[in-house]
């Protein structure tokens, strides 16, 4: 027996992909998320191609995961999609201890986040009305 369906929290023209427990403080996870925020989808994966910090290729990754979701699951045009939210959040804390000078020890924390993207299709404007009909 399965658990019941839980009903859809997201609008019909919105998907999702989370990353779970991901090896990064959420201050620098937040960072590269801010990166993204209300940008066209083609334009945030150019821009976490070439960006220099680590965990960007992690955030591509789940970006890309979010605009296959809502072109395979939710038939949503892949070429309006824009990011509507980047949310970070705090995971766990692994606590580690570092040896000190004079037998004291001092707390390491290792912090992990919780990343969802929400790629959203925006509505078709006059302009990109016109430019369909020019080509």
């Amino acid at each position: 027996m399965s658990k019941p369906k839980q009903a859809r929290h997201l609008a019909d023209t919105e998907a999702q992909a989370i990353l779970s427990n991901v090896r990064v403080s959420p201050r620098k996870l937040n960072l590269v998320a801010g990166l993204i925020r209300d940008r066209s989808a083609a334009d945030a994966v150019a821009t976490l191609t070439f960006s220099k910090r680590r965990i960007a290729q992690q955030v591509k990754k789940v970006l890309e995961s979010a605009i296959a979701n809502a072109e395979n699951n939710h038939q949503l045009d892949v070429d309006r999609l824009v990011v509507s939210r980047a949310e970070v959040g705090r995971s766990m804390v692994m606590k580690r201890f570092h040896a000190r000078g004079r037998g004291r020890s001092s707390r390491i924390e290792k912090w992990f986040s919780h990343l969802k993207i929400v790629v959203a299709e925006r509505a078709q404007t006059q302009a990109d009305s016109t430019e369909q009909g020019a080509a």
